[in-house]
C-alpha cells in the first residue's frame, strides 16, 4: 500500500486487472441509483439511438475506472478531497472490458494534518478497442508512513507447515 512518501511526480500505474461490465452491473447500479433514463435498461428505447444498443450507465464507468485505481493510489486508507475534469469521451458497452491508467500530477504535505499528504493524480478507464471511455483528475488525502495503521492482525503462533 502507498503512503504518501511513496507518490513522485510523473509516476504511472496501471491497474492489475481489467473488468468485464455485465449487463446485470449495468442493471443493479442504474436501479440502485434510481436513474430512470431508458438508455439504460430498455432495449427498445436503445435500439432507436445512434448506439443501437443499451448504454452503461456513466456514472458506473466512473466508479469502476475509480475502483481499478484503488489498489495503486488510496488502498492505504486514503481519503478522496475532490474530482474534477470528469470526461466520457466514448460509451461503455454490456461485454467491453476496462482497465485503468493513472499518473501523479502533484503531491504535497498537509498543511491542516500533518500526518498525511496531500495528492492529485488523473485516471483514465480504456476498453478493449483501445479507446478512453472515462477520464478525470483526482486528490486525495493519503497517511504519511509514519502515522500509517496496519490493520493485519498477526500471530505470535510458529508455521504449522
Amino acid at each position: 500500500m502507498r503512503r504518501y512518501e511513496d507518490f513522485t511526480l510523473g509516476d504511472h500505474y496501471r491497474s492489475a486487472v481489467g473488468r468485464t461490465v455485465t449487463e446485470t452491473d449495468n442493471l443493479l447500479f442504474t436501479m440502485l441509483t434510481l436513474n430512470t433514463n431508458e438508455l439504460h435498461f430498455n432495449d427498445e428505447a436503445a435500439n432507436a439511438t445512434e448506439w443501437g444498443r443499451v448504454l452503461v450507465n456513466s456514472t458506473f464507468t466512473l466508479a469502476l475506472v475509480l475502483g481499478l485505481s484503488v489498489a495503486d493510489t488510496t488502498q492505504a486508507g486514503a481519503v478522496n478531497l475532490g474530482w474534477t475534469e470528469i470526461r466520457l469521451p466514448h460509451p461503455v458497452f454490456v461485454g467491453d472490458t476496462i482497465w485503468s491508467e493513472t499518473e501523479v500530477t502533484s503531491a504535497r504535505e498537509s498543511k491542516s494534518r500533518p500526518a498525511h499528504g496531500i495528492v492529485g493524480v488523473r485516471t483514465r478507464g480504456i476498453n478493449q478497442r483501445r479507446e478512453i471511455v472515462c477520464e478525470f483528475a483526482r486528490t486525495f488525502l493519503v497517511p504519511k508512513r509514519e502515522s500509517a495503521v496496519d490493520s493485519f492482525p498477526g500471530t505470535d503462533e510458529p508455521w504449522g507447515v
